[in-house]
This record gives structure tokens, sequence and C-alpha cells, in this order.
């Protein structure tokens, strides 16, 4: 009796393991078949899903853009929009104020500041600005590099721009008197009149600001300095935009950083930061001081690099904010995992 008792139960355990092993057997075949429905989903719905890593917060709070900023190229309605969403966004928005609005800094504070930006924690994340040239921090030895990021204006526009905002001032500061305040001689004037303040090589800071620290970078003219800015730009520079499509270099950042930029776009549209500063009483020059401008060695390498900059926005633009020819964006997913 004791015997039968013994094999009825033996027959019970092998029964619950059967049914054990079957059951497993059917859900891993079921999830591998839910995988593959859902894999075919994403191909045919009109907003694919994507298949990656689910973002790890750390790394976004952790995360530094720099904007070093050029002159009189529309930076302060850029800056605007940042310092009204870093609130709502939860980022901080820093200027690096350094002494006599020098552009280089030396080489123990590039040091430093490159520890400070990577290593201040607590300020974190943040978008810094100023009038700063391009700093390579892996020379520095920094651990992780901030995302640089900047907007180029053509050279000649830029230049008028600066040459009547020392005498005229502009409308985010209007009480504010300018150096050259008073100075009633026009743009057309003072190249005609070969003066110091509309000289060609007043232009060379687009080049150098993308170049960097290198005392090569300052030489107007230089070939070897547009060469490492074109480099940097590529290389370095997460975005770089035009003054004049200020409105698709905000909504690529939105698009690509929605971290920092989310509702940028928006904000920028329906607020009062499109125009934040703009250069009162402004000439436009005459076709000959054009002319004249434009035989310079200093406006064509500058110009050569504003329209490398252009043209690579613009790829960057249509990558990131057209869609295929199947009216689908872009994305991309995993497949092929090996080990199970």
């Amino acid at each position: 009796m004791l015997n039968v008792h013994k094999i009825w139960l033996f027959s019970c355990l092998c029964v619950v393991v059967v049914v054990v092993l079957y059951f497993q057997t059917e859900i891993a075949r079921l999830e591998d078949k839910f995988y593959k429905l859902e894999y075919k989903l994403a191909q045919t719905q009109s907003e694919p899903r994507q298949f990656f890593p689910k973002t790890v917060e750390k790394d976004d709070d952790d995360l530094v853009i720099i904007y070093n900023r050029v002159p009189k190229t529309g930076s302060t309605s850029f800056v605007g929009v940042a310092y009204d969403l870093c609130k709502k966004n939860h980022f901080k928005v820093l200027h690096i104020n350094i002494t006599a609005n020098m552009h280089v800094m030396s080489l123990s504070n590039q040091y430093k500041f490159a520890q400070n930006v990577t290593k201040w924690h607590e300020m974190k994340p943040a978008l810094y600005h100023g009038h700063l040239a391009f700093l390579n921090f892996e020379r520095l030895g920094v651990s992780s590099n901030p995302i640089f990021i900047n907007l180029i204006r053509k050279p000649l526009d830029r230049l008028v721009s600066y040459y009547y905002f020392l005498r005229n001032g502009d409308n985010f500061r209007p009480h504010l008197v300018r150096k050259k305040h008073g100075d009633k001689m026009t743009f057309d004037e003072c190249v005609e009149k070969e003066q110091a303040d509309c000289d060609p090589n007043n232009m060379w800071l687009q080049v150098p600001f993308f170049c960097g620290h290198s005392a090569q970078c300052w030489k107007p003219g230089s070939h070897w300095a547009l060469q490492q800015a074109k480099r940097n730009l590529v290389n370095h520079y997460f975005l770089v935009g035009v003054t004049e499509e200020m409105l698709d270099f905000i909504t690529v950042l939105e698009t690509a950083l929605p971290r920092f930029f989310k509702g940028a776009t928006d904000h920028y549209l329906n607020s009062n930061k499109s125009h934040l500063r703009q250069t009162s009483s402004k000439l436009e020059p005459s076709q000959v001081t054009i002319e004249r401008i434009q035989q310079s060695n200093v406006w064509k390498i500058e110009n050569e690099l504003y329209e490398f900059a252009l043209e690579h926005f613009k790829f960057v633009k249509k990558r990131l904010l057209s869609k295929e020819s199947n009216g689908v964006a872009q994305i991309y997913f995993y497949e092929k995992i090996r080990p199970k």
C-alpha cells in the first residue's frame, strides 16, 4: 500500500513538472512571437516605434553646453530664449565674463575653466555663453567634453552692424552711450576715406572664434586658421546655425536636445525674443562699397567659412527635420541581438 502511494505521488510530480515545462515553453514561444509582431508593426506604422535603451536621466542632467557666441550674430536673442526656458526646463544658464572682453583665455584659465565646467555638478545641467574663442577640452585632459553650439553671420553684414552699433547703440540698452556716439560718418564714407573702423581686417572674428586659441588663428587672412575653423566646426560642434535662419536653428536644437530646448520654437515665435537686440539707425552699404570690401582677402576667407557653415547647417537640418519619401521620419532600432 505504501509503495502504491509513493508511485502515485511520483506520478503527480512528473505531471506537474511536465505541465510547468510546457507552459514555460509556450510562454517563451509567445514572447518571441510578440516581439516579431511588434517589430513588424513598427515597420508599418506611420510613426514607428524606436527600439533602444531607456534614457538615463543622470546622463541628461550631467549635460553641459557651451555657446561661444560671436558678437553681432543675433546671440542676444538666442540667449534670451534660453534664459526664459531655463527655469521651466530645469537647467542653469551662466554668462562667461572675461576681463576686458578678451576672447582668448590665458593657459592657466583655460585649464581652470575646463575643470569648472566639467566638475561643477551643482550647476549641471548648464548652458554657458560668452564671447570666447573655441576651446579644445580634450587638450586640457578633461574626462567629459561639453557640447558646443554657435551662430555665424554674413561677414559684411556683421561688420556693418557692429560699425553702427558703436555709434548708435541698439534697442536692448537704448540709453547706454557707446564709444563712437556722435560720429555721423556713414559706413560708405568710412570705406571711401579708408578709415580704421571699416577696415576689412575688422571682419576677422568668426574664423578665429571657430579656430580657437592658437596664435595662427588670430592672424587676419590666415588660410591655416580657416582650415582649422572648418575642422573644428565639423568635428567639435554639435550644431552651428546662421543668423539669417535663427528660427530653424532653434527648431533643430529643440528637436535634437529637448532636455534644454523643449518649447523654444513656440517661445521664439510668440515672444519678443525674435528681435531682442537690433542696431539703431543702420544704413545698408552701397554696391560700390560692397564690391570694394569683397576684394579683400579677409572677406573672402571669412565668407568661405560662412558658406561652409551654411551648407553644413542645411545638410543637418534636412536630415533631422525632413521625412523620408514615404512620409515617415527617420528612426533607428536594434535587431539580431545575440546571445539571447
